[in-house]
């Protein structure tokens, strides 16, 4: 419970373009670690610690201004066409992958195929999500269109209502993202008026 409340405080950062959304998922999954781990679940506990370090290169992309706008906010942007093949492929290949990793060895998941599917989503968005991509927000929305039904079909339901709470925060949050990338880049489009500072 304490370790995905953080993680929604998390992806709420994130929204806001905050570098502390890295320490807090990199708490989050620190606290799922040991949660995973008490329960023997070693499947979970490699996924947490893999998340760990996705969070671990994200902060350490922005707090060293590579993502950052002129106003010194980090900058957003839409991935170009090689970027997005790159996550949609890296994401296919990836679930395929460890899909059939967990379904050969059964004690790492207990859903194989849905699992995997939403574990490399939640790399491929926090990837993104480094990087200042808009689409960041569509992965995590894919992530949820499967966990939100997962979570509570297994029973789990504080999991499957985390998982609404992101959805609601994935679209504003998309949404203002998306503001953000289509007024940054109008602004880089307007020509230099004459005797104007460039």
């Amino acid at each position: 419970m304490v370790g995905n409340t953080i993680g929604l405080i998390a992806l709420a950062l994130g929204w806001r373009r905050s570098i502390w959304t890295w320490p807090a998922q990199f708490l989050s999954g620190v606290i799922l670690v040991g949660a995973y781990a008490s329960a023997h679940l070693s499947g979970g506990v490699g996924k947490q610690l893999l998340v760990i370090g996705v969070a671990l290169w994200g902060w350490r992309l922005w707090r060293d201004g590579k993502q950052q706008a002129q106003d010194g906010s980090i900058a957003v942007r839409f991935a170009t066409w090689k970027e997005r093949g790159v996550l949609i492929g890296g994401t296919a290949v990836g679930t395929l992958a460890v899909g059939a990793l967990f379904s050969a060895v059964p004690d790492l998941s207990w859903n194989p195929w849905p699992d995997a599917y939403i574990f490399v989503g939640t790399l491929a968005a926090m990837v993104a999500q480094a990087r200042g991509l808009v689409e960041f927000w569509f992965a995590w929305l894919l992530v949820d269109v499967v966990g939100v039904p997962l979570a509570f079909s297994s029973g789990l339901a504080f999991s499957g209502l985390v998982y609404v709470i992101y959805l609601a925060l994935v679209l504003w949050g998309m949404r203002d993202w998306w503001l953000r990338s289509r007024s940054a880049s109008s602004q880089a489009s307007q020509p230099v008026m004459e005797g104007a500072p460039a």
